[in-house]
C-alpha cells in the first residue's frame, strides 16, 4: 500500500515533553504533554491483562488518542484492528501500534440539571438514557450526578442500572440557582474513583438548559482537566426562549457551555428551535431525546482508541516523526480537523526519561 504524497498534520510537539515525576515502580506521570491541536491525549502504561481484564504490570509507555473512523459513505467502520494500520517510522521510535473499539468498554456519567422545568423532561428520558448505556459492552459502568446550585453524585459507578434508574427520579426544587460548570467538574472528578484501563472510553452526557448562575469553576479549567484525563462531553441543550429583535429566539447559554463538547472530542446537541417552541402542540414535557442518544451511540461506535508504544529510540531528546495510514476507502478524524487516510505525528521525549 502506498502512502499519499501529502499527509494531514494534526499533532505537533516542538517544545513540550514528558517529564519525569517519580521513579517508583516505573510509573510515569505527565508534567508536560505533547502539544495537540484540539485533541485529547492520554498517557498510559502499556499493561499486561489478566483474567477479568484488570492490569498487573507495566511494560512500556503508551500514548493514546481517540479517533473517529468512517468509510466513504461516512458510515462507522467497526471491524478494524491494528493489523489494518500501515506505520511508516524511519526513526524506529515506536515499538508497535494499538487500536481498540471505542464503545466496547465505556464509563459513562449522566450529569442531569434538576433545576426549574427540566426536572420533568429529564425524568421522562430515563429509559431512553439507560438504553444508551445498555448498548455498550458488558464491562461498561454508569454513574449519575444531579445538580442545581450544587452537584451531587447520586449513583456511583456500577454495571447494574438499578441505582441509575432511581437517580433519574427528581425531587421538586423550584427557583434554584444552577451551577453547570461545577457539576461538569464533579463529573470529571468522579472518574478518579475508577482504575485507569487503556481500553476504556470515558464520557459525560450533560443535560441542561445552559444557563449557569452559580458556578465557582471556569469552563476552561474543566476542559483542560477533561483533556488531561481523556474525558469527552456530550452536551444536550434543552433551550429556553426569549424575545429578541421582535422575534422569539433561543436564549444564549453560558459562555463555555457548548465548548465543553466541542473541545473535548464529544458533540453538542440543541433540542428544538424557535419554530418548534411556537407550534400549537409544543409541550416541553413531551420532548423525546431518543434520537440524540442514538446519535451519541453511533458516534461512539465510529470511534477507536489509537495508540503507539514509545520505543527506546524515542528517548534521545530529539524531534521524531512517523505516519499512520488506513486502508483505501476508510478515513479517520483526529479532533475536529477533518478526515484523512494518513496522519503525521511529531514526538519529542527527553533523553533522561527512564526506560521501563
Amino acid at each position: 500500500m502506498l502512502l499519499p504524497a501529502a499527509t494531514h498534520k494534526t499533532i505537533h510537539s516542538t517544545r513540550s515533553a514528558l517529564l519525569l515525576r517519580s521513579r517508583i515502580a516505573s510509573w510515569l506521570k505527565i508534567a508536560g504533554a505533547l502539544a495537540i491541536i484540539a485533541l485529547p491525549l492520554i498517557h498510559l502504561q502499556a499493561q499486561e491483562p489478566v483474567e477479568g481484564d484488570e492490569v498487573v504490570k507495566v511494560s512500556t509507555d503508551l500514548l493514546v488518542f481517540p479517533i473517529r473512523i468512517k468509510d466513504k459513505r461516512r458510515q462507522a467502520a467497526t471491524t478494524l484492528t491494528e493489523r489494518d494500520l500501515l506505520l511508516k517510522d524511519n526513526d524506529h521510535v515506536t515499538s508497535g501500534l494499538y487500536l481498540y473499539p471505542g464503545a466496547d468498554r465505556v464509563a459513562l456519567v449522566f450529569a442531569l440539571d434538576e433545576s426549574g422545568s427540566l426536572r420533568e423532561i429529564v425524568s421522562q428520558q430515563r429509559e431512553a438514557a439507560l438504553a444508551l448505556f445498555g448498548r455498550f459492552g458488558e464491562r461498561s459502568q454508569v454513574a449519575v450526578i444531579r445538580f442545581a446550585e450544587k452537584p451531587s453524585l447520586v449513583a456511583s459507578f456500577g454495571r447494574d442500572t438499578s441505582a441509575a434508574r432511581e437517580a433519574f427520579k427528581f425531587p421538586v426544587r423550584p427557583n434554584q440557582h444552577t451551577a453547570i460548570f461545577d457539576a461538569a467538574a464533579a463529573a470529571v472528578n468522579a472518574f478518579d474513583a475508577l482504575p485507569r484501563v487503556r481500553s476504556e472510553r470515558r464520557i459525560v452526557v450533560l443535560i441542561s438548559d445552559g444557563l449557569d448562575n452559580a458556578s465557582t469553576i471556569k469552563p476552561g479549567a474543566i476542559i483542560q482537566a477533561a483533556l488531561q484525563k481523556q474525558i469527552s462531553f456530550y452536551v444536550i441543550h434543552l433551550p429556553l426562549f426569549e424575545p429578541r429583535d421582535g422575534r422569539l429566539a433561543v436564549r444564549y447559554p453560558a459562555k463555555g457551555f457548548r465548548e465543553l463538547a466541542e473541545k473535548t472530542g464529544g458533540k453538542y446537541f440543541l433540542v428544538g428551535n424557535e419554530a418548534s417552541a411556537l407550534a400549537p402542540q409544543a409541550n416541553k414535557t413531551s420532548t423525546d431525546l431518543t434520537p440524540i442518544f442514538q446519535a451519541i451511540e453511533e458516534d461512539l461506535r465510529s470511534q477507536y482508541l489509537l495508540g503507539f508504544y514509545a520505543g527506546d529510540a524515542s528517548r534521545d531528546g530529539r524531534n521524531h516523526r512517523f505516519t499512520v495510514s488506513l486502508p483505501a476507502g476508510v478515513e479517520y478524524q483526529l479532533g475536529g480537523h477533518g478526515y484523512s487516510r494518513t496522519h503525521e505525528f511529531f514526538v519529542k521525549m527527553p533523553s533522561d526519561l527512564p526506560k521501563p
